[in-house]
């Protein structure tokens, strides 16, 4: 079992093509697979019980804008949910989480900084690890 440095993570996204493609200057992502769960408690039980539902698949990403790719502008303007492969690091290719989603984008600037963009994404569909 080994353990990566989050320096060689990358990840694709389905622009306004038909293939998914790398996305330049991204520094960061996350990806939270929450389930939902009710309270199922009945009387006699000594403690709440829950039930497990449908994980529900969402997540982040940042980094740097780069005039050259608009990948997740188009990604975040198409009409139906984008295809995504999140790959934790490229020195364990066959490892990578991977659905479609839904992408929204948002960018910034300052004097004092670099122009950044961002993004948050929702399970369009199912998603899946390898």
């Amino acid at each position: 079992m080994a353990r990566y440095h989050g320096k060689s993570g990358y990840l694709y996204v389905q622009g306004s093509g038909a293939a998914a493609i790398p996305v330049a200057a991204l520094t960061e992502w996350s990806l939270d697979m929450k389930r939902d769960r009710v309270e199922v408690t009945s009387f006699g039980d000594t403690n709440k019980v829950m039930a497990q539902g449908l994980p529900a698949f969402s997540g982040s990403v940042s980094g740097f804008w780069d005039d050259a790719d608009d990948t997740l502008m188009q990604a975040s303007e198409a009409t139906s949910g984008r295809a995504m492969y999140i790959y934790p690091s490229r020195d364990a290719i066959a490892k990578y989480f991977y659905g479609t989603a839904w992408v929204d984008v948002s960018a910034s600037g300052s004097m004092g900084d670099a122009v950044k963009v961002s993004g948050t994404f929702e399970a369009a569909g199912p998603w899946g690890r390898r």
